[in-house]
């Protein structure tokens, strides 16, 4: 390991060198089965022949202009992706972070439009929305927190899933202007809300006339089972923020607005040097154009249902487990005590899984996942669950 890295992370003792589909090779040749995607952002895999072919080919033509100039594959993903959630328009950024930096300024203009001096956003309580500083505010974690004080004013905390704290905040704080949810949150341990959850806070942002953003960065792009995970509700956010799975490891964000939200940025009053560059909306593209052709949504669909149940099964009657719960390919063991060490057990085993929230093993396994890898995950985790908790 060299010295002339920050130690921002902790980083685990391997080091791939290529990928295929669902699998890794370290420089030692090793081979791992990728169930984590880069954390849900390589959803159809490594080295995908689309994204590759997109990437090549664009990168022999052009590769940045700058936002001072039309960018025709910007306008073509803008397009595809407003037909695919029902959205207006779409502000291109280069992650995740900055989708959510464009979605908080966006409310916040929203508000001083309205003629709110101070807006507020409400936010909910184990929820990730980035480390940017605005983000961080956001996020309800202290552990992101911690030592960037002071944080960014103009947050509302309430706990996630507690529809009756909703209209509380509503009568104690009157220039609330946005609620900014994730449909499931994935940092905070694959938490799952009622079903209704997201129709309740549409109903209240509808009449008190707040914005209602959704952060799909983790949810959407096929993972949840639907192209969004707001679409199990059959419901259209005002705003939704997007990355990971959209470029499958290539840098790019969206924030995207419908209705009153569309028209709230002007010329000057956002932007992005690098966001929406002709390369990342090329492999932006292929991820789409792969989606829809093979039918992954769908297949991310039943995969999950399937884990679901092959875990249940694997692991019933094992003491120490909590919960197996999962929407589509975002799926969360939950076990009665912390277990960061299995992250270590399983990567000996040639196994890639994540641990968050200190006990909840977090699986994002690509979409083109096989149903032999899908029995391989499933049979070396739950043994390996079952050791540890034995």
């Amino acid at each position: 390991m060299t010295d002339s890295l920050m130690a921002t992370y902790k980083r685990l003792p391997v080091s791939f060198q290529r990928g295929e589909g669902a699998w890794l090779w370290d420089t030692d040749g090793n081979r791992y089965l990728d169930a984590l995607s880069g954390i849900a952002v390589c959803g159809l895999g490594h080295a995908h022949p689309a994204v590759k072919e997109a990437l090549c080919d664009q990168a022999g033509q052009l590769i940045h202009t700058s936002n001072l100039y039309g960018i025709s594959l910007q306008e073509r993903l803008g397009d595809m992706l407003t037909r695919l959630s029902g959205m207006d328009r779409v502000f291109f950024s280069n992650s995740g972070a900055e989708a959510n930096e464009a979605a908080i300024k966006l409310a916040r203009l929203y508000g001083h439009t309205k003629g709110v001096e101070n807006p507020i956003i409400v936010v909910m309580e184990n929820s990730f929305h980035g480390r940017t500083l605005a983000t961080l505010s956001a996020t309800g974690n202290r552990k992101v927190q911690a030592g960037f004080e002071p944080l960014v004013k103009g947050f509302a905390r309430i706990p996630f899933g507690d529809i009756d704290s909703l209209p509380q905040v509503a009568e104690n704080t009157p220039n609330v202007v946005a609620v900014l949810v994730e449909p499931i949150q994935g940092e905070g341990g694959i938490n799952i809300p009622a079903e209704d959850y997201l129709n309740r806070i549409r109903e209240i942002c509808d009449e008190h006339d707040w914005l209602m953003m959704l952060d799909e960065i983790q949810t959407g792009v096929g993972r949840s089972g639907k192209m969004f995970a707001h679409q199990h509700n059959g419901i259209t956010p005002d705003v939704m923020t997007l990355a990971k799975g959209l470029g499958n490891g290539v840098p790019v964000g969206a924030c995207l607005a419908k209705g009153k939200a569309a028209e709230v940025f002007g010329p000057g009053t956002h932007g992005s040097t690098f966001g929406g560059n002709p390369l990342a909306c090329a492999a932006a593209v292929a991820v789409l154009e792969t989606l829809e052709g093979n039918n992954l949504v769908q297949r991310a669909d039943q995969l999950g249902a399937r884990l679901l149940a092959d875990f249940a099964d694997a692991l019933q009657g094992v003491a120490g487990i909590e919960e197996i719960r999962g929407t589509g390919l975002l799926i969360g063991i939950e076990l009665d005590r912390p277990c960061a060490e299995l992250v270590g057990k399983a990567l000996e085993q040639g196994l890639l899984i994540n641990v968050t929230a200190d006990k909840v093993i977090r699986l994002l396994p690509p979409l083109i996942l096989s149903d032999d890898e899908a029995k391989q995950l499933v049979d070396t985790l739950s043994n390996l669950i079952k050791e540890f908790l034995s």
